[in-house]
């Protein structure tokens, strides 16, 4: 605190420039720098003066992590053809017997997983089927009982229509008989009555 207090000190009453990188014995990071400038411009007017290059070891790095990339990239490219039957002229036996094993191996799993989802498929379409078959059942069902209904229904309305008829030729043989006169007295029973 009391260091970064004489840094802005510093900057006032000397007018100039300061930048101020500091690390504690435990890793704990503090940093000032005057308002009217950046640590980078700091940085590059250090460059300047010095005649040094703060960065080069930094391109160094990049260069060789930019190369190292480009030899996997070219690498991993060439594999690639490789596994397409490509550049392979170049590879000794034991490069590619090692290379049957492993599109062997890939083909095998590229198998075991168009397997797997055909099955899932099948399955998948026959619980579809059953599920059909089993409403059709279900509906035929339903069919069948509404028709037992039905028909259950139409002889209950027979059987009524039939009782009616039977009450109607009893009403009507009675009917008849106080304008016949006593029906008994001429020897005439109830089943000697009969409609034309």
């Amino acid at each position: 605190g009391g260091i970064i207090k004489k840094a802005k000190e510093l900057t006032v009453l000397c007018d100039a420039e300061v930048s101020l990188i500091m690390f504690s014995s435990t890793g704990k990071f503090s940093e000032y720098c005057s308002p009217s400038t950046s640590t980078k411009k700091i940085y590059d007017r250090y460059q300047q003066v010095s005649e040094t290059n703060l960065w080069d070891t930094h391109y160094e790095k990049m260069q060789r992590d930019l190369g190292n990339l480009k030899e996997e990239s070219n690498r991993l490219r060439k594999l690639i053809r490789q596994k397409m039957g490509e550049d392979i002229n170049e590879l000794k036996y034991k490069e590619l017997r090692d290379l049957e094993q492993n599109l062997e191996e890939w083909v095998k799993r590229i198998r075991d997983k168009k397997n797997h989802l055909v099955t899932n498929q099948t399955e998948t379409c026959k619980k579809r089927i059953k599920n059909l078959e089993e409403q059709n059942k279900m509906m035929r069902h339903m069919m069948e009982e509404d028709e037992a209904e039905r028909g259950l229904e139409d002889d209950g309305d027979y059987e009524s229509q039939l009782a009616l008829g039977v009450r109607n030729t009893h009403l009507f043989a009675y009917r008849m008989r106080p304008a016949e006169g006593n029906i008994h007295d001429r020897g005439y029973g109830l089943n000697d009555l009969r409609l034309g």
